[in-house]
């Protein structure tokens, strides 16, 4: 573990003072959003304030703890995943008309949102047992090398969607493509799987959940706006309303008169915008951007394929929600139910966001450290 002078020189202060930032701001509009003049300190935003706590415990611990270790136990610990995600299937708890949660009394988490941890931990040990990938010499790298992962990467996709959660089993399914694009996946390979999905269309539309269908028919203008198209009418009503300027903290009206429904949730971005304007959603959008751009030239610095490849399967499940989030708000793209990283209420969401953070932060330190 890197504890000594060298740690606290090399540690990227930058990334971890804007994710500090943007915490504290999604904490002030989780406290906005549950609001209520009899009841100010609602339940969601004290739950909010003790995961932070809990979170930048897990940060740290995956800022210090050696990445290849923790890579070796990602690997073992993404078997078990798998069997939470069995296990959801038949005893998760139902929410929303879903199986996506695990109780375990004082808590409940998502098992898919471990998925998002440990499947680049995973991929970068088993493909770090490749004498070539060792060698950061990945044109001599087959298909054949990359069917262990892509077999669990599909298993995941499979478990996931049929919770159902269509937005985190895309997340996971992309991360793994993008992850393998990196480390040079032939070209026919998604060349291939781009025709399979062309040809495939009618038969994975009919797989979707009829709300699934519907969510994607919405994009396209069809559904009444009391009904399917309520809830994205509702907030693009609260981002148009809150002009340049906003109307101001805790004075939103789509939020506070509960026109705006999961306002501290997936929608908490729409709250953003209503109560501080175009320049406050401005701010939040530059600051992700500025922890992007960080977290890429990180990435870009690292010392080994093996750390590239770890940094960029925990920096674009991040990146993916992100935008998902904002293009679902905006009704640019269907609502599928994807938080806002680090603002949305949701302690398994967060801490796994907080805990890729502290592995990039990782990444940041060893590039000087050796």
């Amino acid at each position: 573990m890197l504890i000594d002078r060298r740690y606290f020189r090399y540690f990227d202060w930058f990334s971890f003072f804007i994710t500090l930032s943007l915490i504290l701001i999604g904490l002030l509009f989780v406290f906005s959003s549950t609001y209520q003049p009899d009841k100010p300190y609602s339940l969601f935003f004290k739950k909010q304030i003790l995961g932070i706590g809990f979170g930048f415990v897990i940060y740290f611990f995956f800022c210090i703890f050696d990445l290849r270790r923790l890579a070796r136990w990602g690997f073992w610990a993404y078997f078990l995943v798998l069997f939470l995600l069995v296990y959801t299937m038949i005893g998760g708890m139902v929410g929303l008309g879903a199986k996506r949660w695990i109780s375990l009394y004082f808590v409940k988490f998502q098992p898919s949102e471990l998925a998002k941890l440990f499947f680049p931990l995973c991929i970068a040990y088993f493909l770090g047992e490749i004498q070539s990938l060792r060698n950061s010499d990945t044109q001599n790298l087959q298909i054949k090398n990359f069917v262990f992962p892509l077999m669990l990467l599909m298993i995941s996709f499979v478990l996931i969607l049929k919770q159902p959660d269509l937005g985190t089993a895309l997340i996971i399914l992309f991360s793994g493509f993008i992850i393998f694009w990196f480390i040079g996946i032939s070209h026919e390979f998604f060349l291939t799987l781009a025709l399979i999905g062309l040809l495939g269309a009618p038969f994975f539309w009919n797989v979707l959940k009829p709300y699934q269908q519907q969510r994607v028919l919405v994009l396209f203008g069809y559904g009444d706006t009391k009904k399917e198209r309520y809830q994205i009418e509702q907030s693009k009503i609260a981002i148009g309303s809150g002009g340049i300027v906003g109307k101001g903290l805790l004075h939103g009206t789509q939020n506070k008169f509960n026109f705006l429904p999961e306002d501290h949730t997936d929608f908490i971005f729409s709250v953003v915008c209503e109560e501080l304007g175009f320049f406050g959603a401005l701010l939040i959008i530059l600051l992700f951007s500025m922890l992007f751009t960080r977290i890429i030239f990180i990435i870009s610095a690292a010392a080994t394929l093996f750390e590239q490849i770890i940094g960029i399967g925990l920096l674009i499940h991040i990146l993916l929600s992100f935008c998902i989030n904002l293009g679902m708000v905006t009704g640019v793209l269907p609502t599928v139910g994807i938080p806002l990283p680090l603002f949305s209420y949701g302690l398994s969401n967060l801490w796994i966001t907080l805990a890729s953070l502290g592995g990039l932060n990782n990444i940041a330190i060893r590039r000087f450290y050796y």
